[in-house]
């Protein structure tokens, strides 16, 4: 039976996060796409494990948090209509941003629910040491969730944006509507408006459209399983820890916040993820 080298792994995952799609990896690598499924959701697995185990104890000042949305096998509309619903529908990824380090502590894949708001913030409040200043957008859920897990030691705002009321009329179909101001929202503590932002976030989020493939829209590159989106999406942000130099910082985001000492390759974040045993070509 034939089965990966390292070699040929480390191709894969490369092309996996600069958003190549699993068939276009097929024909530069000539490995099947079955093949390429299995790897990607046995590293991402493994990814996902590892940032549970790395991203501790950690000192963040300045968070930002969002919400990044998908969809699972069907848009929310189609999902709704179902007698089971299941995992079909609306997947949210919430992600948490360190503003200084660029570091990404913590993600949860789920819905945009109270629940999953209350998980994505329990976890995030496991992972730090201080009083951090938090950044979210308007979501209701957070509120709650926030001053429940950091028993209020925290310095929380809201970035409200006011966009146009009018149907985007003149800017295409796809076309972003305009904003037209921000507002800023001291909930709990003190925190320090200069720096009340979700800017490195959103900036963020948009390195993950272009970079993981299941977030490109418009495309026929959706998750077809909530499992291989969850995978894909460990996979991302656990290369863009420790394997993707950041360009303002010059450093990797892990290296920056003290993490680690070294750049990893994708090799080693293979090796570290558990998932060097041999799969069948």
């Amino acid at each position: 039976m034939n089965t990966l080298n390292m070699n040929e792994r480390c191709r894969i995952v490369a092309a996996l996060v600069e958003g190549n799609s699993f068939r276009s990896i097929e024909r530069m690598t000539g490995i099947h796409r079955d093949t390429i499924m299995r790897l990607m959701v046995r590293v991402g697995n493994g990814c996902a494990r590892l940032m549970d185990e790395q991203m501790r104890n950690l000192r963040c000042e300045r968070l930002q948090l969002d919400e990044l949305w998908a969809f699972v096998g069907m848009k929310q509309k189609r999902a709704s209509q179902l007698a089971e619903r299941g995992e079909f529908g609306d997947a949210y990824t919430f992600v948490a941003l360190d503003a200084d380090t660029k570091l990404v502590p913590c993600f949860h894949v789920g819905r945009r629910t109270w629940t999953d708001t209350a998980i994505f913030i329990d976890d995030l409040r496991s992972r730090i040491l201080n009083r951090p200043q938090i950044t979210t957008d308007a979501f209701a859920a957070y509120y709650g969730s926030i001053r429940r897990a950091f028993n209020s030691e925290v310095d929380y705002a809201q970035l409200f944006k006011v966009f146009a009321s009018e149907t985007n009329a003149g800017r295409g179909r796809y076309s972003p509507p305009e904003m037209v101001r921000s507002e800023k929202e001291v909930l709990i503590g003190d925190p320090d408006p200069e720096h009340v932002s979700t800017s490195f976030v959103e900036r963020q989020n948009l390195s993950v459209r272009m970079e993981c493939r299941r977030f490109t829209r418009l495309t026929n590159a959706f998750s077809k399983k909530l499992a291989n989106l969850k995978a894909s999406v460990a996979l991302h942000y656990a290369h863009y820890n420790f394997v993707r130099i950041h360009r303002t910082l010059r450093m990797t985001p892990a290296m920056a916040a003290g993490v680690t000492d070294r750049l990893w390759s994708v090799s080693e974040l293979i090796e570290a993820t558990g998932s060097e045993e041999q799969i069948a070509a």
